[in-house]
């Protein structure tokens, strides 16, 4: 049975149906707010043979880079979390090594074992990395643009309620979009990084120590049934 605040969940799809999902599965009553879309950009194929290995930090890359991305099958992936793992595998890539924290953190372990040349298929919109001196080539093969809030956006934040916010750009977009809203709305973010882009004033305000889903919807959980009492 579902009870206690419910959750909204601002990320884009398909994403936001999965964490919606996860959710309701824990017994929350979590409805999808997407505030973000993806959407594919043109790019050119460099040669796999430039690069030592290909790091991915999102699935969205993988979906959207459409059918070129075969043309870069025989580089070696180091992808950032599990559902970028599996979609880069479902698209016939291989995996050799998933990091279970953050990009910067998986391409430090990468340049540590002398990966000198790494192309990165990325979104248009992306955080900057130290390659520590290696040679890393961002290609944007996707952009996440913001959409129109849902109509039930309004309605939805003028009670009580937790949202989640995925990444810094979610979390300003979220406070702009809440207000004065924001004194009974619970906000979790994905890090304290994007934490810290929420800005001040929220009923609640937390991080996730860990940068994924099972650890926000932990938090979310918590903060749902406290609300709901």
């Amino acid at each position: 049975m579902m009870r206690g605040l419910p959750l909204i969940v601002t990320r884009p799809e398909p994403g936001n149906a999965a964490t919606v999902e996860r959710a309701r599965v824990l017994g929350l009553d979590a409805g999808a707010m997407p505030l973000f879309a993806a959407h594919p950009l043109s790019w050119e194929v460099p040669r796999a043979a430039d690069f030592d290995a290909l790091l991915l930090t999102s699935a969205q890359a993988v979906r959207l880079a459409g059918p070129a991305l075969a043309n870069l099958s025989s580089l070696p992936v180091h992808a950032v979390g599990a559902a970028t793992a599996e979609a880069a595998e479902a698209a016939g890539l291989t995996v050799v090594r998933v990091g279970p924290a953050d990009a910067q953190s998986l391409l430090d372990g990468m340049t540590s074992e002398n990966i000198r040349r790494i192309l990165w298929l990325c979104g248009r919109d992306r955080s900057e990395l130290d390659p520590h001196g290696a040679m890393l080539e961002p290609l944007p093969c996707y952009a996440v643009d913001p959409v129109d809030p849902p109509a039930e956006w309004a309605a939805q934040i003028a009670a009580p309620a937790v949202i989640l916010a995925h990444s810094a750009r979610a979390a300003r977009r979220i406070a702009a979009l809440a207000g004065p809203a924001r004194a009974h709305l619970a906000l979790v973010a994905i890090s304290p990084a994007v934490a810290a882009e929420a800005g001040a004033g929220w009923a609640e305000l937390t991080a996730s120590a860990q940068p994924n889903d099972a650890a926000m919807l932990a938090l979310a959980h918590a903060l749902c049934h406290k609300g709901g009492k």
